[in-house]
């Protein structure tokens, strides 16, 4: 089962970065036709289908003239239309937003079928990935739940349906580790001796000869921590306790209590 959910975390992973790419390719390409439409909508991706809504917008007002050809009432009813067949909620504060905004451009690439080609096709290609994503995302979290550490790992802050499959696929069995600090020189975490005679340096770097995809995975985590700060968590209080010592701590954490978890599993 491990081995199963190590291999959609990698494939996730990579169908992650082809996803970045190319919606910082898509970008750079409403920039030369509607500048700042990715800007207009806060919406997380929907976790059904991965699609965010700028992207699915994109698609039927692929050019700002697509906007500014209509009067502000006609755009609406057509935004209206358009947000109720896609599931997205309307809102006329938004389409009136989103009309000004088109309004005041001067764009790069005129309004025609080779600009809408380019727009649409790059769509295609991220909405595909998407897809792709959401179904390895729904079958990473329903392989994640069949382990016996998930219920502990789900609950630490900063970690979701995403990092918690991630984290654990990595990780794997927690008793292959003999100590914590086994756990911390797997994920690249430990800071290897540098001295010479009587010198010894007090700044050392991170090795980072482990895991890179658990590194990546755990700092996502540290870095929502840090962030948010919920100075209620008692997780969140050792971490700073122990960031002000210079340590690395999260690992030590993760071993900590997922072995005190599966061993009170043992011994009921």
């Amino acid at each position: 089962m491990e081995i199963v959910l190590k291999a959609y975390s990698r494939q996730y992973a990579k169908y992650n970065k082809l996803k970045i790419m190319l919606k910082n390719n898509f970008t750079s390409l409403t920039d030369q036709t509607f500048p700042g439409a990715n800007e207009l909508f806060t919406s997380p991706p929907r976790k059904s289908d991965g699609h965010e809504k700028w992207i699915d917008f994109s698609l039927k007002f692929w050019h700002c003239d697509c906007i500014c050809d209509l009067s502000p009432k006609a755009f609406s009813e057509r935004y209206r239309k358009w947000c109720k067949r896609h599931g997205y909620n309307f809102s006329q504060s938004k389409a009136d937003e989103i009309y000004l905004s088109a309004a005041g451009h001067i764009v790069v690439l005129p309004k025609n079928e080779m600009t809408k080609l380019l727009v649409t096709q790059a769509i295609v290609q991220i909405n595909a990935v998407a897809e792709t994503l959401a179904v390895i995302s729904s079958e990473m979290k329903r392989l994640a739940e069949m382990l016996p550490e998930y219920p502990v790992v789900s609950e630490f802050y900063g970690v979701g349906d995403v990092l918690c499959p991630q984290i654990m696929a990595e990780i794997g069995d927690v008793y292959r580790y003999r100590n914590k600090g086994s756990l911390v020189c797997f994920s690249g975490l430990e800071a290897p001796p540098f001295q010479s005679g009587k010198f010894e340096s007090e700044n050392r770097s991170i090795s980072k000869k482990g895991s890179p995809h658990l590194r990546k995975a755990l700092f996502q985590v540290m870095d929502c921590l840090i962030k948010k700060a919920p100075e209620s968590d008692p997780v969140f209080q050792f971490l700073d306790r122990k960031r002000s010592e210079g340590k690395h701590y999260y690992s030590c954490i993760y071993y900590a209590r997922v072995k005190e978890y599966l061993d009170g599993l043992e011994i009921s």
